[in-house]
């Protein structure tokens, strides 16, 4: 039985002076799921965190937030919504970072005192907690971001809609906001999450929708985009003293064999890339490369699968 869905998108379309930003877009989000909205510029992810956030109305279609319809249930619903944007500028520059987080805490309920208290574990949460008494205006834009990320966990809000969370951020901080959205899907919380970068959805989210001019090009898990890739490639460095460079292409190709399809680069004898086909299996091609007698010296993805996928879908690949 699937969990509860507390974001529901039914076959929702937004047009802006004539023009399509969405064009007939399902999806659905259920407790404690981290729902990852992925896909290039101009696709409709910031239009589609709007209309679930409430801000904007669909010209076609529904969009209900914990059973209610986003587009008309006002306040009450918007308090039960946290909201990162991709850009914010709604912080008060000459402000604390400490004051600012005590003042919207106030604007969703909190009393005075809890509202300190959030605020003070929220800028701790974040890496900010040496910067609270600091003036907004003198935070970078990392420093803004994950003071936003901040703002959101105030409060334990069932929906959290997050865009673009880490762009701009160190991998440090990235990786600390990415585990602190992670304990809040753990404890409930409906997430959509949307990025560019599709190296940031493994190990997060738990399905995916792509999206592709305003339309979906793929629903479902992380495991079933990465099936739809090309063929997996690997850049490979491997050594044989006993092979002259003439017999290199040879020797190899019959100690892969069947398992897949391996090439010397032209500059390189020692550098090998190697294309897998469906159904093979990585480890059983070196093995076969190191009982010819070949030394593996490395091994590493040419382009992730993940990224395949995407750019098959899109229409990008070069």
């Amino acid at each position: 039985m699937r969990p509860t869905a507390l974001v529901e998108v039914r076959d929702v379309s937004r047009t802006f002076n004539g023009k399509s930003a969405l064009d007939h877009v399902s999806l659905s989000v259920s407790l404690g799921e981290i729902h990852a909205l992925l896909g290039p510029n101009g696709a409709g992810k910031t239009t589609l965190i709007r209309l679930v956030a409430g801000l904007t109305a669909p010209t076609g279609g529904i969009v209900r937030v914990l059973g209610r319809d986003a587009a008309q249930a006002g306040r009450n619903l918007r308090r039960s919504i946290a909201l990162i944007p991709a850009g914010d500028r709604t912080f008060y520059l000459r402000l604390s970072g400490q004051e600012n987080l005590v003042f919207f805490g106030r604007l969703q309920g909190l009393s005075f005192g809890t509202a300190m208290a959030r605020a003070r574990d929220a800028l701790a949460w974040v890496g900010l907690a040496e910067a609270a008494d600091l003036p907004v205006g003198r935070y970078s834009h990392g420093m803004q971001k994950r003071l936003a990320v901040a703002r959101a966990l105030l409060v334990d809000a069932p929906v959290l809609l997050i865009d673009e969370a880490t762009h701009n951020l160190d991998p440090e901080g990235a990786q600390r906001v990415r585990g602190l959205i992670q304990e809040a899907a753990a404890r409930g919380a409906a997430v959509v999450w949307t990025t560019q970068r599709v190296d940031e959805i493994r190990g997060l989210a738990h399905t995916v929708t792509l999206l592709h001019r305003g339309r979906v090009r793929f629903s479902g898990t992380v495991t079933q985009l990465m099936s739809l890739s090309a063929p997996r490639t690997y850049l490979l460095r491997v050594r044989n003293g006993r092979v002259s460079r003439d017999q290199l292409q040879p020797a190899l190709a019959a100690a892969v064999g069947d398992h897949g399809v391996i090439t010397p680069m032209p500059d390189d004898p020692e550098s090998c890339v190697l294309a897998l086909p469906d159904g093979a299996i990585l480890g059983d091609a070196l093995a076969r490369l190191m009982a010819a007698g070949f030394q593996v010296l490395a091994c590493r993805d040419e382009r992730p699968a993940i990224e395949q996928a995407f750019l098959q879908l899109t229409g990008e690949q070069s």
